[in-house]
This record gives structure tokens, sequence and C-alpha cells, in this order.
């Protein structure tokens, strides 16, 4: 660049090496060195930065996927193993395999124990039952198999023990002379030793055998059996159900008392006949539950009796239903774990689930009919002819008169496995479940056994019940449910996503139903009315409210919001009505003032009115709230939600904004053309004071209308309870919403202000000169023009109510429920995620779907965002037209 002066001398030219004096300013047109550098690394950096994040959110997302995919897995086989037992020639009548996999042991029916390494099929050295030289007759066990019940054919049973115990025993407590098995085991004969770090793990079969009960008369055989043990250590209560030769069918009791200062044990025995009115021949098998109130009695033609023995002395039978279909036997039956469920297979080697659902029948004594749940199973090639259920699980194998051997899930209505080969093909003697649901062994006629190391560990979870609707056991109807965890290991885990997704949005609307209006109206206050001094104060006050902890305003929610909520919640809900018609009675009485006082009080003292007219609204509510609720609520507004009371007064808050804007509309004529051109010949005070009174005859109509359709909407039967009203509880999406809004309000206010004064000042020129008023520039130019950055904002506030976690952890009873109701509880992803994670063992069920339900949350804002960036980019391009 170059200057030169207008007055140079002609004709004089500069000496060689020397700026001529007419030269006023020279610059160099070469950019330095450091400059150039600094803009590569500037340009290159942004870049790399760039590509980092999309690289590391996409990692994110990629690792998400990865944890979360084994939960669609079947499972497999892991190993095959081939032993051989020997041919005994006697049939087992229970069959045991430790946690470990280490001792298979199996009992016959004349009390013979025997034993084998799992590993190798070498035998060894145990006792037997004593059983007196009888053979059992009939036997049955606990689900565990470790509580066992011998009945024999002189009437009598016999309760034992037969555990396979382990204990951790030091080096040096090993016995001598022990033989090595495998690279792992141990054994002195008798009992199997494994190496385990520093120490070994002694794993032997315990025996124990109480003395004989006489159930059934003298002589007379018992043919079938079940038997279930409870009680405590003390006194150890054991329940079993009997069926004799005659057809004698006896539910019976022996409680025993220990004296714990002479060890003598007492026993008491008590029973009662339930009528049967079938042959023997026709049981195929009985059922009890460890509970003792409720006997199953299956017969071969399919049809289930259902007993209620909750009065002892007196069983009833309350169902009697058919559970196989008409041309099939049934050939196996058994409980799933948790006694409320029975697996049934056919002749026809079809399988089907059925369990007890409340429907208040009258055909029932108890109002519970049972119900084919899950029928979806893959049918196999013969016979059922045994079932194993899983100790933990919901799993259960099935045996087929071929031998074949497959693994279902009941929940889920999945054939998982079928495990390859079979060690008979004659069929199968004993089935065994490895306690922790690896393994299962089964045991030909012929003494040959294969054990198939299987891995399952995700069987509860497929897409239907992850985000479908599953029937569960004790519910009515398949339905979408999050219970992780229980008590014990009977329940099944219920790991549907839609309750919380359900409540990851319910807790978002509420909220920005909240924010939105105050914080887009605020902006647009603070932009286009608000003194630009006050602006500076305003708008920096503002924000700071987003520099609050979540975790102090989930605090401060959850013990100072909720409590108030509770005890004023009739004020709170009058609120809503009365906040505004104050602050908008008072808009119209503000026109009624001269000119020249309204100027002088322009700005901030206008600010300062408003707020009083805030705080005079909530006195006024705080007023009414008690008179309104006993004149509409019967005194009492919490016990209203849940049923007492008529429906018409909220019918009538309900339809009070709709019966406005019907008004509003309807009355638009009336108030515009030759109206406005009237009263813009009337003085100041005339038009403000006709406007007041337009604006209370339209609030007249709107109620009068709201209440005739409250009205003629209870007549029809419609109740605003059971709906978005309903049931009160004290940590309610309410009080979430306030809180989640209070953190919502800076993020839209402050992006939305930016936004509208964003807008170009020759727009609200254009608009002003061509007479418009400034609410009218504010609202039909300025906001339209400002749409992309206000959608921004309002995706922004509803991304950081979805991705919240204190708040909602803190100010809800974290109850994940399908419920629209602002009254109760709800359970976010976010909050899910932080509750459950320290219960979620490393690479379990649980762990992984917490993993699942950040990528959900992950998508649910990735679509959000997308969304917005989609509708943002159309406004942008029709304001970048004007």
């Amino acid at each position: 660049m170059r200057a030169v002066a207008d007055n140079a001398m002609p004709g004089s030219e500069p000496k060689e090496g020397r700026r001529p004096a007419s030269v006023l300013y020279q610059r160099d047109k070469k950019t330095k060195t450091s400059v150039l550098f600094a803009d590569a690394f500037a340009r290159i950096g942004i870049r790399v930065g760039g590509l980092a994040v999309i690289a590391a959110v996409f990692t994110i997302m990629v690792f998400l996927i990865y944890v979360s995919l084994p939960l669609l897995e079947t499972g497999g086989v892991t190993g095959t193993r081939a032993l051989s037992f020997g041919a005994s020639g006697k049939p087992f009548v229970a069959t045991q395999m430790d946690d470990q996999q280490t001792i298979v042991a199996d009992v016959q029916a004349d009390g013979h124990v025997t034993a084998f390494h799992a590993s190798t099929g070498t035998p060894l050295e145990t006792a037997s039952f004593d059983l007196g030289g009888l053979t059992a007759t009939a036997f049955a066990s606990t689900l565990k198999g470790d509580d066992i019940l011998f009945a024999f054919a002189d009437g009598s049973v016999r309760a034992g023990r037969f555990d396979l115990k382990a204990s951790v025993i030091g080096a040096q407590a090993l016995p001598q002379g022990l033989r090595k098995l495998d690279a792992r085991d141990l054994t002195d004969g008798n009992a199997i030793y494994t190496r385990i770090p520093g120490q070994f793990r002694r794993t032997s079969v315990e025996l124990s055998l109480l003395a004989p009960i006489q159930i059934a008369d003298a002589g007379t055989s018992i043919v079938n059996a079940d038997y279930r043990a409870g009680g405590t250590a003390e006194r150890p209560l054991r329940t079993f159900v009997t069926l004799d030769a005659a057809g004698t069918l006896r539910l019976s009791q022996a409680s025993t008392e220990l004296n714990m200062m002479t060890g003598e044990a007492t026993t008491h025995v008590s029973s009662a006949t339930i009528p049967l009115g079938r042959s023997p021949q026709d049981v195929r098998a009985l059922l009890l539950n460890t509970q003792g109130d409720r006997v199953l009695i299956a017969l071969a033609d399919g049809t289930v009796m259902r007993y209620l023995t909750r009065d002892f002395a007196n069983p009833k039978l309350v169902e009697t239903v058919k559970v196989v279909p008409d041309g099939v036997t049934l050939s196996a039956i058994a409980y799933l774990n948790g006694e409320s469920s029975i697996v049934v297979g056919g002749s026809d080697g079809s399988l089907a689930i059925w369990f007890g659902v409340y429907k208040k029948s009258p055909l029932t004594a108890d109002g519970i009919v049972l119900t084919k749940v899950h029928a979806d199973f893959a049918k196999q090639p013969a016979a059922i002819e045994a079932i194993r259920v899983s100790q933990r699980t919901r799993l259960f194998a099935t045996a087929d008169a071929t031998g074949g051997i497959w693994l279902h899930h009941g929940t889920t209505d999945r054939t998982l496995l079928r495990l390859p080969g079979t060690p008979d093909a004659n069929g199968l003697q004993a089935v065994v479940f490895a306690p922790k649901d690896d393994a299962i062994l089964g045991i030909g006629k012929n003494g040959q056994a294969i054990l198939w190391g299987i891995s399952v560990p995700h069987p509860e979870t497929t897409l239907q019940s992850l985000f479908g609707k599953v029937w569960y056991e004790g519910y009515g109807e398949p339905n979408y449910v999050w219970q992780s965890t229980a008590g014990t290991d009977s329940p099944e885990p219920k790991l549907s996503l839609i309750p919380l997704i359900f409540g990851t949005f319910k807790a978002a609307i509420y909220s920005l139903m909240l924010a939105i209006p105050l914080a887009l109206f605020g902006a647009i206050y603070t932009s286009e009315f608000l003194h630009p001094r006050t602006r500076g104060i305003v708008k920096p006050t503002m924000e700071l409210m987003a520099s609050l902890p979540s975790v102090v305003v989930g605090f401060i929610a959850a013990l100072v919001l909720s409590p108030i909520v509770e005890n004023w919640i009739a004020a709170i809900v009058i609120a809503f009505g009365v906040l505004p018609l104050t602050v908008i009675s008072v808009s119209f009485l503000w026109q009624l003032l001269p000119q020249p006082v309204a100027n002088v009080l322009d700005g901030f003292p206008k600010l300062v009115a408003y707020f009083l007219a805030v705080a005079a609204a909530v006195w006024l509510s705080v007023r009414l709230g008690p008179l309104i609720e006993v004149a509409f609520f019967g005194g009492d507004f919490k016990k209203w939600t849940s049923g007492a009371g008529s429906g018409q007064p909220f019918l009538f808050l309900l339809l009070t904004p709709i019966s406005f804007a019907t008004v509003l509309l309807a009355t638009r004529p009336l108030f515009n053309g030759a109206y406005r051109l009237r009263l813009r010949e009337q003085s100041k005070f005339v038009a403000g004071t006709s406007e007041l009174l337009s604006w209370l005859l339209i609030l007249a109509l709107s109620f009068g209308l709201a209440w005739g359709g409250a009205l003629m909407l209870q007549s029809l039967g419609y109740d605003a309870r059971g709906g978005v009203i309903d049931t009160f509880v004290q940590r309610n999406a309410l009080v979430v919403a306030f809180a989640l809004a209070f953190t919502q309000i800076p993020l839209i206010y402050s992006i939305s202000e930016d936004a509208l004064n964003a807008v170009p000042a020759y727009l609200r020129s254009g608009s002003l000169a061509c007479g418009a008023s400034r609410w009218q520039t504010a609202l039909w130019i300025v906001v339209p023009t400002a749409a992309s950055g206000i959608f921004s904002a309002i995706m922004i506030g509803l991304g950081r109510a979805v991705g919240e976690t204190m708040i909602v952890v803190m100010a809800t009873g974290n109850t994940p429920i399908l419920d629209v109701n602002i009254f109760n509880g709800l359970r976010t992803l976010s909050a899910n995620i932080n509750v459950e994670l320290p219960e979620a063992v490393r690479d379990s069920t649980l762990y992984r779907t917490l993993f699942l339900c950040a990528l959900v949350l992950f998508g649910v804002t990735f679509v959000i965002n997308t969304v917005a960036e989609i509708v943002r980019q159309r406004y942008r391009k029709r304001a970048a037209q004007l």
C-alpha cells in the first residue's frame, strides 16, 4: 500500500535509496513467517481438534455397541466330554453335581449312593443311605436336590439330606497318599481336593437320614410324592404330598423342635386328606410349593387339578384345566425356579409354560386362573421324558425319548441350545443341570454320559424383552417392566427399557412446559423492551443460574421443594392460572396510566412493578388455595386425586386454556377492524378502559364455556383423574419439572436472547416505520427471523433435561413406571445408570444392560441434535433471504 501527497513538487526526483518526501506511508506487502506459521498451526489444529471430537464420539458409540451386543447372543457349547459311569442296572432316583463340576453323585431306589469324578469318571467311595433293606417306591426332592424324601411300600416315608459339601483347607491339612486325577484335582478315594490359589477345596458327599414317618395305612404302598423343606435351623418344617396305591392323596407336615440344651429333637406330624377321585395310575406327577399352600395333581391325559391348601385341614379343589392339546398326553411336568410357573412337556415333543393369573374369575375360588403364557419353544422330535430346571434363573433343560437334550429359557420363549450328541439313543436315566448353569450332564441307561460345558450368560435378554411387552409371573397381561434385582433368585429379571425411555421424556417434556414460556418470553422482553442498562444486569444474573450444580438443585428439590409442593399443592395448581391472569390484568391496568407517568415509569420501574404483580399473584394463590380446596376438592386435594369427590373442578381447570383460545378466535372479528379504528379516535384512558373491559368479557365467556364443558364431560363419564392427574406421591414429576426448569431456563433464555439480538436492526426499523407497535414487531418480525436460534435453544434445553441425572435421582421416587400422571414418580435412563451401576457385576446381564441404557441415551441425544440441526438450517436459509 502506498499513499502519495497531492501537493508533491513537479519534477522532483527522489534520491536513490531514500523514500521520497511526498510518500507519507509505505508498507511491505510480505506477510511475516510467524503469522503464516500461526495461521497454518491454527488451521491444522482446528481441523485435527474437530476430527478428534468426531472420532471420540464415534469411539464412544462403538464401545457402547461392543459392550451391549452380547446381550443378543444365545450362547453356545464350550466343551464336550464323554464319560463312562458303568451300567448299574438300577435306575437313579436322584443325581447331583456340585457348583465346580467336581463330583457327580446319584442315589438309587434302595438308598445306594455312587459318586464319580466329573471330569474323568473315576468312581469314589462313599456311604449310602441305610433304608433298612427297603426299596423306595416313590422319591422326591427339592429344587436344589439336597433335601430328599424316600417313600416305601409299607406306607412310610423317610426324609434325608443328600449334599455335596465343599470346604477350604490349607495345604498342611491334606491327607497323605492322595492320587492325581487330572491337572486340577486330587483324591483320597472318598473326596476330591481341588487346587485353588494358596489353598485346597475339599468336596465330598454328605448324607443324613431321619427316622421314618408312617403316612399311609400299614402295608399300603406309596406310589407318588413331592417334597419341600423349609423353616429355620431350630424349627425345621418339612412338607410333603403323597399318593398311595389305594388312591388316597395326603398332604403332611412334619415340624421338628430342637432342644438347644439337650440336643433332643421332637417331631410332630399332621396330615390332611385331599379328595382326588382318580385312579393312582392316572396320576403322572404331584407338585407342591415350598409354602405348602398349593398342590397340583398332573394326570396323564394332560389335566391339572389345582388344590388350595392354605387351610391345612380343609384342602379345596379350586381349578381343573387341560394343559396339553387333544390327542397328546402329558409326559413331563416341573416347577420353574420360583415355583410359580410350571413347564409342561407333551408326548409330541411340545413345551408350554403355565402360571396363575389373577383375573377375579368366578370359576375359581381364589380368582386365579392357570394360563398358558409361553408356548413358542421349538418342538423336539420325540416325547419329553425329563425336565431339569436351573436353581438361579428361568433356564431349563428337556430330554426327549431319543436322548436329545435341549436348553430353553422360560421368560423369553427361546430354545437356546440343542446339545450335540447323545449318551444313549434309547433314552436317559439322568439329566443334571449344574448349579451355576455352566454345564449339563446326560447319563444314558447304558452308563455312558456326556458332560456339556455351556455358556449362556444373558438368556433373559432379547429385543422383545428389552423393548417389547413380556408376560411376567404375577402380571395379568404382557407389560413393560423394569425390575433388575430382587431379594432372591426366584423372581424373573425384568429389563424392559421402555419405562426408562418413557420416564426420560416425561421429565423432559414436563420441565420444558414450564421452562419454554418463562425463558422465551423473558428473552423477548429483555431483548425488545428492557432498557439496555437494565438488560446488562438482568442477563448476567439469569446466566448465573446455570452455574448452580445440579446436585444442589436436586438436594433442594428433594428436601425443601418437595414438602412445599405436598403441603401447598392446591395453591400451586391454582397459581398456574392466577399468575398469568394477574400479569395480563396488570398489563391492561398499566395502559390506564397517563402517558407522562407511563414514560417516567418505563424501564426498571416497570420491571419492578411486574415483579410485585407476580408476588401479589403468589400471595393470592396461597390465600385462595385452602378455600378452593375446600370448595371444589373436598378439603383435601391429595385425597381427591385418589378418586374422592367430583372430577368436574379439575376438568374446568384443564378446559379453561382451550376455552380461552376458542373464545379469543371467535371474538376476534368483533375486536378488530372498525373496533380498532374507533379506539384510535378515543383518549388513551378510554381506549385502555375499553381494552380492559373486552379482556374481562373474554375471560368471563371463557370461564363459562369451560365450566359448561366440564359439566358435559362429567355427565358423559369423563374424569381428569386416571391420566395426567392421578394419585399424589410426594416426590413426583411436578417437583422434577420445577427443578429441571430451573436449570433449563438460563440456557434457553441466554441463547434465545442472543438470537433475538442478532436480528438486523433494519428489520425492526422497517416494521416500526410501517406503523407496527414494538410488540407486533417482536412477534411477527423479530421472533420468526430468530427462529433458528430459538429452536436451537429449546433443543439444547431438551438435551439438558434428557441427560440430567442428579436432580432426577434425588427429586423423584425412582419408580420405573409407565404413567403420565404428573403427581407420581419416574425413572430416567441416566438416573437408572446411576442407581443400578453399584450393584452390577462386571460383564453380567445388568452390567451390559446399563451400557445399553447409555447407548439408547446416546442415540436419543444424537437424534434430537440431528433433527435440531436440520430444522435450524431450514430456518437459517429462510432468514438469510431477508
